[in-house]
C-alpha cells in the first residue's frame, strides 16, 4: 500500500537522521571527556565526518557493489554471496570505527547499499538472494542481542522515584513526534494516520543508541545511567507493543468494503 512505502521510507530517513545526530552528540561528549570545550567545531567535525561517510558510501558503494559482486559470482564455491555480503558490512563498519563513528552507521550504509541487483548473477543461477542466507545468522544473533540488552536492564532502578515518570514521557514524546512527522506526508490517498502510528516504534536502534550511551562518559560519570537505560527499555517495549494493534485499527478505519 501507499501507507507502508510511505513508513518503510521515512523509517529509513528517520535511522539516517538518527545516526547523523549519533555521531555528533558521541564527537562532543569525548571531545568534553578530553577535556576540551563545548564549541560549534566540536559539534560540527563528527557531524561533517558522519555526513560525507553516509553520502560517500552509498555513492562508492553502489557504483563498486556491483563489480565486486560480478568478480566474486565467478567463484563456484558454496556460501560466496554471504561470505562478501558479510565482509562488505564489516568491512564499512570497520571504516566507520577508524574515523571515530559507531561502526552501526558503516552497517547501516552496507544495509543501503546492498541490493538484489547488485547480486543479480548469484540469483539468476539459482542461489538464494542474500536476506534469505543471512536469515539463519540473524534467527540466532537478534534474541542474543535482546538478551545482551535485558541482562543490562538494573530492574532494581524501577523502584527509584522517577523511573517510571521518565519511561512515561519518552513513550508519550515518541507517539507524539511521530505524529508531528506523518504532517510533513506529500502524496495523494495517504493516511497520515496510519504512517504516524507505523513510525512509532523505535525498536533495536533504539537499544542500540541507548547501548552506546552506557559507554559515553565525562570525567568518570555515564551520560546515560542505569535508570535512563531501563527507561529507554520500557520505551521501546511499549512502543514496539503498541503499534501492531494501532496500525491494525488505523488501517480497518481506512480500508473500504
Amino acid at each position: 500500500s501507499n501507507e507502508a512505502r510511505v513508513i518503510l521510507g521515512a523509517a529509513v530517513i528517520d535511522d539516517v537522521m538518527g545516526l547523523v545526530i549519533l555521531s555528533a552528540v558521541t564527537g562532543l561528549i569525548v571531545a568534553a571527556d578530553r577535556g576540551g570545550d563545548f564549541t560549534s567545531g566540536a559539534i560540527g567535525w563528527p557531524l561533517l565526518k558522519a555526513i560525507v561517510f553516509l553520502a560517500g558510501s552509498l555513492t562508492l558503494g553502489a557504483a563498486v557493489s556491483p563489480k565486486v559482486f560480478s568478480f566474486a559470482s565467478r567463484l563456484r564455491a558454496s556460501g560466496v554471496l554471504l561470505a562478501a555480503g558479510l565482509a562488505f558490512c564489516f568491512l564499512l563498519s570497520w571504516l566507520a570505527n577508524a574515523i571515530e563513528l559507531a561502526p552501526i552507521v558503516g552497517a547501516f550504509a552496507a544495509g543501503l547499499i546492498l541490493e538484489k541487483v547488485h547480486y543479480r548473477d548469484f540469483v539468476d543461477r539459482g542461489e538464494h538472494p542474500l536476506e534469505e542466507l543471512i536469515h539463519p545468522i540473524s534467527s540466532f544473533l537478534v534474541p542474543v542481542f535482546f538478551v545482551l540488552m535485558g541482562m543490562r536492564t538494573d530492574l532494581k532502578s524501577f523502584a527509584q522515584p522517577g523511573v517510571l515518570g521518565l519511561a512515561a514521557a519518552l513513550t508519550i514524546a515518541a507517539i507524539i513526534g511521530k505524529q508531528a512527522c506523518s504532517l510533513g506526508v506529500i502524496g495523494k490517498g495517504v493516511d497520515r494516520l496510519t504512517v504516524g502510528l507505523g513510525m512509532i516504534p523505535s525498536g533495536e536502534v533504539g537499544l542500540i543508541f541507548a547501548n552506546i550511551g552506557l559507554g559515553l562518559v565525562v570525567g568518570g560519570e555515564h551520560i546515560v545511567d542505569a535508570s535512563s537505560f531501563s527507561a529507554i527499555v520500557v520505551m521501546v517495549i511499549v512502543t514496539t507493543l503498541v503499534t501492531p494493534p494501532a496500525l491494525k485499527w488505523s488501517l480497518g478505519r481506512t480500508s473500504k468494503p
